[in-house]
């Protein structure tokens, strides 16, 4: 009896700040060892060699000649008017189209098979024509701003399974 009331009477003691720097000291110590882990591990995933990488490759959509594709549908053997126009579009690839009102927007286009660039709304695309305007899945192209569109690239139609 003597002893539950010593216990009972006797202020309670606390040692809560040498467990915050137990805490702090754990926290800095994990969190330097998985800054190390992810060092190594990347240095290891830069020095593999690549054919141990996944690789991911996407193909180009396939090109189609449009007057084969007349002469398959039943269309007239000989050349066409719009010939000239077709041979000008083969120089162009429209990937994309931000298309803003009151910007203008931009569209990546790749010219003559090299990397596709972003070119805004009056932008000079190559030595002759310059982006004229854009809309949700196509990019107009002219001679000038002002002038009429000589050409117009749309983008593929999307595949639905």
């Amino acid at each position: 009896m003597w002893i539950n009331r010593f216990y009972d009477n006797r202020p309670m003691q606390t040692h809560s700040h040498n467990i915050w720097w137990l805490r702090i000291a754990t926290f800095l110590l994990a969190a330097l060892a998985t800054a190390s882990a992810a060092y190594w591990v990347l240095k290891w995933r830069a020095n593999a060699t690549p054919g141990r990488l996944a690789t991911i490759a996407f193909a180009a959509p396939a090109q189609i000649d449009p007057q084969a594709l007349a002469r398959l549908l039943g269309g007239a053997k000989g050349g066409t008017a719009n010939a000239p126009m077709a041979s000008a579009a083969s120089h162009f690839k429209l990937f994309g189209v931000i298309a803003d009102r009151a910007k203008g927007g931009y569209a990546l286009i790749a010219v003559d098979d090299k990397a596709a660039k972003p070119f805004r709304v009056g932008n000079q695309v190559n030595d002759e024509l310059v982006l004229h305007s854009l809309s949700a899945r196509s990019a107009a192209l002219a001679a000038s701003i002002d002038g009429p569109v000589t050409l117009t690239l749309e983008l593929p139609k999307l595949a639905h399974p």
